[in-house]
């Protein structure tokens, strides 16, 4: 697993979103004065997701006072991401990686062990992408409660 770092250029990618529309990461940055908050979850509706995902939701005025958006990704298909829009009032866009190449160009596909088993998937990291297409900031210490602190922390602290 080679992560991304501060400095990298973000990968351009286009993905589905929760209603099945395309998505391209080329769209929000550059001149729209917006940078993007893309954070990788291992599965919708699971209980650390859920918890980081309603901070995030909890947040969102911050964020866009901020100037900032919100993309998570996962491996989930996109029916599945709407009823995790529904199910928990998510007001940011929420992107499908299937064949997880975006978690990949991102370096956040790998081994991961649980309960004494071994499978490829999702490593929790989210990525601040700046107006300039690359990398501000890389989080990847923080707890599926406390993200969205995390978060605004290094955003009121950039501004």
């Amino acid at each position: 697993m080679n992560t991304l770092q501060v400095g990298d250029t973000a990968p351009a990618f286009t993905l589905p979103d929760q209603d099945g529309n395309s998505v391209s990461l080329n769209d929000y940055i550059g001149s729209n004065g917006k940078q993007v908050l893309v954070y990788f979850y291992p599965k919708a509706m699971t209980p650390g997701c859920t918890v980081q995902a309603q901070g995030l939701r909890d947040s969102k005025s911050e964020l866009e006072q901020l100037n900032t958006i919100v993309f998570g990704i996962s491996p989930d298909e996109p029916k599945k991401l709407v009823k995790f829009c529904l199910r928990d009032a998510l007001n940011f866009t929420l992107l499908s990686d299937v064949d997880h190449s975006v978690a990949d160009a991102f370096g956040v596909w790998g081994l991961k062990k649980f309960m004494g088993k071994e499978y490829d998937g999702i490593h929790r990291l989210s990525f601040l992408i700046g107006l300039d297409g690359k990398i501000s900031h890389v989080f990847n210490k923080f707890k599926t409660k406390n993200h969205h602190e995390v978060v605004l922390d290094v955003l009121n602290t950039n501004d």
